[in-house]
C-alpha cells in the first residue's frame, strides 16, 4: 500500500511516518518493528510494546489478552529489542525514530506499557536513558531523553487518562515537517 501511494503521488520515500493512539498506537509500534526500512518515524500515543499482544485471542484490549493492556507483560530491554527484531529477521539496516506518549492515569492501557516501550525501542536503537525535562512541552508532562534525544523520546502526561491529547506541533517537528 505504502509503495503504491508512493508512486500513484510521487512522494518522498524518505518521508514516510506513522502514528496511531491506542489500537494505532499499538500498530505503529508493529508497523515500525515490522517495516523498519519503510518509516522514517513513529509518534505514538497510549499504546503496548510491538509483540505484546503476540499469541493473543484479539487484537483490541477489550477482546485481547488482558495481561498486555494492564502492563503485566515485563521484559527486559533486550527481550523486547529481541522481540521486535524478529518481526523483520535478518535486517540489519536502521530503525526509525520514535516518538512515545502514555497519560499516568490510562487505566485501559496502563501507564506500565509506556516503560516496556521505552525499554524496547531503547534496545533496538542501543540508546541509554539520558534525562528527564519537566514539564515539556507544557505544564504536567516529562519528556524522557534516550541518547541525544533525536531517535527516541518519551512524554509521560500527568493526570491523562487513555486518551492522551494530540501534539500535532511537536509530532510534525518530530517528522521533520
Amino acid at each position: 500500500m505504502i509503495n503504491w501511494a508512493i508512486a500513484k503521488y510521487d512522494a518522498d520515500p524518505a518521508k514516510i511516518f506513522v502514528t496511531g493512539s491506542s489500537s494505532g498506537c499499538m500498530m505503529s509500534n508493529v508497523m515500525a518493528a515490522t517495516y523498519p526500512d519503510v518509516f522514517a518515524a513513529v509518534s505514538c500515543y497510549s499504546g503496548v510494546a510491538a509483540g505484546c499482544l503476540a499469541g493473543s485471542p484479539g487484537a483490541s484490549p477489550t477482546t485481547a489478552d488482558p495481561a498486555c493492556a494492564n502492563g503485566q507483560h515485563v521484559k527486559s530491554s533486550e527481550e523486547w529489542a529481541a522481540q521486535a527484531r524478529a518481526m523483520y529477521p535478518g535486517y540489519n539496516g536502521t530503525y526509525p525514530r520514535i516518538q512515545i506518549w502514555h497519560g499516568e492515569a490510562d487505566f485501559f492501557v496502563r501507564y506500565e506499557n509506556m516503560a516496556e516501550t521505552m525499554k524496547q525501542w531503547s534496545g533496538v536503537l542501543g540508546l541509554p536513558f539520558t534525562k528527564n525535562n519537566t514539564d515539556t512541552p507544557q505544564a504536567g508532562y516529562t519528556q524522557m531523553v534516550y541518547g541525544d534525544g533525536t531517535k527516541l523520546l518519551g512524554y509521560s502526561a500527568r493526570g491523562v487518562g487513555h486518551t492522551v491529547p494530540p501534539h500535532e506541533v511537536e509530532d510534525l517537528k518530530w517528522f521533520g515537517l
